[in-house]
């Protein structure tokens, strides 16, 4: 029995091949998982890059080091001193934990929309949070524009401006593009995610493109009330956004910095309706296991979409960003999904996973 044991074991091998150094290095080298149950549905290979597994909980821990490195290499801050970031949640819980890894202090400022678990979990960090009324990017008073405003008031810190500070995108290129395309032996037909800042497509997007010779096709999945679809299906023309969605972090109003730099480059766009996002959140639950966010389950729907346009036996890589554990008040409460509209959404045999009232 042990010796079936070891073998298993040696062809799982482990994510890193020695120990790592503290929080900082454990960042990176995720699993990429093969979805079973969706791939053998439609005929493809449908695998999810799982960043919750990255020690802050989330696909933003690359972002957050990737400033803050850069940030040091430049000289731009020293021991003792101080982060200021405007982030709508993960990004400040993975600079959160940075900062405590490095020996600096944060201070972030996110919409007021954001859920409590994940305010809560930046102030036991150690983080200093500042909610302000959600405001659009043109407003003097958006959280972005409050962060570099206050940044600018202090001796040693830094805004790390996680939207236009292209180190950000950097952080993906040279990491988490290079660990699917090692993962998947050079062999991918297509990623596809959703954007908040960018730089996770941007990154991704660029690398697979450079190494698979253009055959990699890169999309971009947006959330309703985003208006990147429409700037990408019309050639590069911004409508004024409108609309909602219960996804948190992702959908933008502009093309920032760090999209800017491959937006041009991207093989097409659509969007995920919250019907499809919050039923998959419920899926993956049921039939892999994975307990994921909303975000986690728009990059899914929209990976076995993409999937079924590139055709059978395709293969087709996605984020899964992070865990539900951030969001369950919401996405598990039946109250809050029939406030949302969202109850029917769900099939009646997964409904008793909806546990909280």
């Amino acid at each position: 029995m042990f010796a079936g044991l070891r073998v298993a074991a040696s062809r799982r091998g482990f994510a890193t091949a020695s120990t790592v150094n503290g929080f900082t290095e454990a960042v990176g080298n995720t699993p990429l998982i093969y979805l079973k149950t969706l791939s053998e549905q439609i005929g493809s290979k449908i695998y999810g890059k799982a960043e919750f597994q990255n020690p802050g909980g989330s696909v933003k821990d690359r972002a957050a080091l990737g400033v803050v490195k850069n940030a040091e290499e430049k000289g731009l801050i020293k021991p003792g001193g101080t982060v200021v970031e405007g982030t709508a949640g993960n990004t400040g819980i993975g600079l959160a934990h940075v900062c405590r890894a490095r020996g600096y202090n944060c201070v972030i400022y996110m919409p007021n929309t954001q859920s409590q678990e994940k305010i809560d979990l930046l102030r036991m960090l150690g983080a200093d949070v500042r909610p302000v009324p959600a405001v659009a990017f043109d407003n003097p008073l958006n959280y972005n524009h409050q962060a570099r405003d206050y940044a600018l008031t202090l001796e040693n810190a830094i805004w790390t401006d996680q939207f236009d500070n292209t180190a950000n995108a950097n952080a993906h290129y040279t990491s988490t593009g290079p660990e699917i395309w090692e993962q998947m032996q050079g062999d991918l037909d297509g990623f596809i995610c959703a954007t908040g800042t960018g730089g996770t497509l941007a990154g991704i997007g660029k690398y697979l493109k450079e190494k698979s010779g253009g055959k990699t096709q890169i999309w971009l999945a947006d959330p309703p009330g985003s208006v990147l679809t429409s700037y990408i299906q019309s050639g590069g023309k911004l409508i004024e956004r409108a609309g909602s969605s219960i996804t948190e972090g992702i959908g933008q109003g502009r093309v920032t910095q760090n999209l800017g730099t491959f937006v041009d480059e991207l093989s097409g766009a659509f969007t995920v309706p919250d019907e499809k996002s919050i039923a998959m959140v419920y899926e993956l639950l049921h039939t892999e296991g994975l307990y994921l966010g909303a975000s986690s389950a728009l990059n899914v729907v929209a990976a076995v979409e993409l999937a079924q346009k590139l055709g059978k036996g395709s293969k087709v890589a996605t984020i899964l960003c992070d865990g539900a554990y951030r969001y369950q008040s919401r996405l598990f409460s039946k109250a809050w999904l029939k406030s949302k509209g969202l109850e029917d959404a769900i099939p009646l045999h997964l409904k008793k996973y909806a546990v909280l009232d």
